[in-house]
Parts: C-alpha cells; structure tokens; sequence
C-alpha cells in the first residue's frame, strides 16, 4: 500500500469519534499513529518504541493501546501497556492483527482501523470500567510523523 493512498482514504473524523466513543466505556486509552517513514525493523519493535515516545506508559492504570501504521513498508501492529496484556494475552492480539489484516489487504483502511479501535476499546471496557471523574489522559487525534 502507497502511503499518499493509504493516508487519502483515511477517515479521522471517523477513527477519533471511534476512540472517542470507545473511551467513553473505559478508563483506559486508545491512539492511532501513522508513520509516514519506511521502517526496516519490526513493526511491533517500532510501535513500543512509539509508544514510550507518546507516553502512553504514564496512564494512571498502565491501559493504554496504540494502533500503529507503517504504509510504506507495509507493516502495522498493535501495543497494549502492562495492564492491557496481563488481561487480553496473546490471543486477543493474534486475533486483532488477524482481522486487520483482511480489511488492509481490501483496501478497507478506515475501517480497518476502526475495527482495532471497537475491538480494543470492548477489552477496554470489559477489564477497565469508566471510573467517576475520569479524564481523557491522551489525546484522540490521529498522530502522525
């Protein structure tokens, strides 16, 4: 996938009222970054590092999630902080990436993202329930580099 095209047939108003509506029924965090570099290494490798970098590790409950794009190598992944895979091992993330990957491949790129937002934001919910007073700890907006 081309990154000009990848990123033009990206909805944001859409995937953030996604995190949005996702975050409502949680205390934990959701963000979508999309690299615009091509990256050698592995995506999940890149991702944490993202994710350090965004600090996204400094959530009060350590529930945070970044959705990570790298179109111009073709590579996307998905990190969970400590809290998030103490509660959702493996599987969860196999079967997420899974179900990405078949919207990537079709070229479904809004949805595909929304799809990981929906999903991660139901684990959120099930294992982090909104708590009273809550706040927004990271911002919604698609990030970019």
């Amino acid at each position: 996938m081309k990154l000009n095209d990848f990123v033009s047939k990206l909805d944001d108003r859409r995937i953030v009222a996604a995190i949005a509506e996702s975050e409502r029924h949680t205390s934990g965090q959701i963000r979508v970054f999309i690299s615009e570099k091509q990256i050698e290494e592995n995506a999940y490798e890149r991702a944490k590092a993202r994710f350090l970098k965004l600090g996204m590790e400094k959530t009060r409950h350590r529930n945070a999630v970044l959705i990570y794009f790298a179109p111009r190598s073709h590579k996307f992944a998905v990190v969970g902080d400590i809290a998030v895979h103490e509660r959702c091992g493996d599987d969860f993330w196999r079967q997420l990436i899974q179900a990405m990957g078949e919207n990537l491949k079709a070229r479904h790129f809004t949805e595909a993202v929304v799809l990981a937002v929906e999903k991660c934001g139901a684990l959120l919910a099930a294992h982090f329930p909104p708590e009273p007073g809550g706040t927004d700890e990271l911002p919604n907006q698609v990030e970019r580099d």
